[in-house]
């Protein structure tokens, strides 16, 4: 048994990744504006005993309508909502540093915090697409680096903010009449090329400093800004060879950037669609492949790889004078990964359709539950995985899938907790210190004894 511990995060998608996940009998295509769907989710995850569960999000309307459950709940409101029903299981919701403010963000995300007791995470992004700048005055989003310049300074305004409360700023001496210590509180003061943000956030420390900060970007602006700042990464690899190189990349770069490598957990997506035996997975998996409108699959591909539509047919290969990564400015990383796969396996349009239709990139796996916790310990021993952010392909019988099955293989394997124990905070949980204050001064350290001569 080793002491390194798998760590999980339930990525929770309306009724499912796949995007055909609705059509299927058992889906309801109301489920993603239905707390109790969430709420049910989120215990399920729990029961399971995973690290954390995740909230997608973006500010507009993704794609379109006749391809899945569109339009979402925001994440930040529902996870409060879940943070009443769960007691253990962490609560990470995305917000973008393009189109938010630093104090309002700071201010929510610090609100979670307390409420949650200890359990908030961030999953930062810089939103690409058009569309969501058209929402906020823009007439085109803005360029990749630019995106992630401003996203720096977001959060090193936020760490102020964070940090604006000393721990021991509440006194509460009743007998005094002195509730607070003025001294210990400190303006944020910040003047600089995206924000100026003058006084302390009106939220005290949270019990874990501030929210486990996340990130998902995987190109060379999301690998350096990730070994910067983040603690755990969603990200997407289609092969283990892909995600050791990915894994010893972000690692070397966070211990370049003077952090720790052990305090980044990498955590790649997998859609795993579980059967009882093989065939039974695969039957499953064809099911969903059988229920996609490839129309839509068409329409969102030539979206991602910027080609005027009507460019790509369905029974040929991609184009060869596609644009090349240098001038795209949306999801690069994503651009890359969908491009190589469908250059490496020699894919025509339908059947790259079919292998993004299940997870967007991600890798999904169809097999016993034998196979997929042998597939999660290969990639978690060999140097590509601190843990796995898990997408199942249908929602809820996906996660009850995995959580009834795979789950208990893990734990026997020692690679899971068997359950959660004392109450940690998320931070505990991916066992992260608490971050220092970065307004108090750490004390000297005491001078060593003098032994005397004898």
């Amino acid at each position: 048994m080793t002491e390194r511990r798998l760590h999980l995060n339930a990525f929770l998608m309306n009724t499912g990744h796949h995007e055909a996940s609705w059509r299927l009998p058992e889906s309801d295509p109301y489920a993603h504006v239905e707390l109790g769907h969430y709420v049910h989710l989120a215990r399920i995850a729990e029961r399971g005993t995973f690290d954390s569960l995740f909230l997608a999000d973006g500010p507009q309307l993704w794609g379109n309508l006749a391809q899945r459950p569109a339009g979402a709940l925001e994440p930040l409101t529902l996870l409060t909502a879940l943070a009443t029903a769960t007691e253990h299981i962490g609560l990470i919701a995305t917000a973008s540093t393009s189109y938010n403010s630093p104090y309002n963000l700071a201010r929510k995300f610090a609100s979670l915090d307390i409420i949650s007791g200890g359990r908030a995470g961030w999953n930062i992004v810089t939103t690409a697409g058009a569309e969501a700048a058209r929402n906020f005055g823009l007439d085109a989003e803005p360029a990749h680096a630019e995106r992630y310049a401003r996203a720096a300074e977001f959060l090193d305004v936020a760490l102020k903010l964070w940090d604006s409360w000393e721990d021991d700023a509440i006194v509460a001496d009743k007998a005094a009449g002195v509730w607070g210590d003025d001294t210990r509180v400190h303006p944020a003061r910040h003047k600089g090329r995206y924000f100026s943000v003058e006084g302390a956030l009106n939220v005290p420390r949270t019990p874990q400093g501030y929210p486990l900060l996340v990130q998902a970007g995987s190109s060379e602006d999301g690998k350096e800004f990730a070994a910067r700042y983040a603690e755990a990464v969603f990200t997407a690899q289609q092969t283990i060879e892909d995600a050791q190189a990915f894994y010893a990349d972000l690692k070397s770069r966070t211990a370049a950037a003077g952090r720790d490598p052990g305090h980044i957990k990498v955590l790649p997506g997998i859609v795993p669609v579980i059967g009882s035996t093989e065939t039974e997975a695969l039957a499953a998996e064809q099911v969903l492949e059988d229920h996609i409108v490839y129309a839509h699959g068409v329409g969102r591909l030539e979206a991602l790889l910027q080609l005027p539509p009507g460019s790509l047919e369905l029974d040929a290969e991609l184009p060869s004078d596609l644009p090349p990564e240098s001038v795209i400015e949306g999801a690069k990383s994503r651009y890359t990964l969908v491009v190589e796969l469908a250059r490496r396996e020699r894919l025509t349009v339908r059947q790259l359709i079919g292998r993004l239709g299940g997870g967007r990139g991600h890798l999904t796996f169809a097999g016993t539950p034998e196979q997929v916790a042998d597939a999660i310990e290969t990639w978690f021993t060999s140097g590509a995985a601190d843990g796995f952010n898990i997408m199942p392909a249908v929602l809820p019988s996906g996660l009850d899938a995995f959580v009834d099955h795979v789950v208990p293989l893990l734990r026997a394997r020692g690679l899971l907790r068997e359950e959660y124990g004392p109450r940690q905070t998320l931070r505990e949980r991916y066992g992260l210190p608490r971050p220092a204050n970065q307004y108090v001064t750490a004390p000297a350290p005491s001078p060593a004894p003098v032994l005397a001569q004898v």
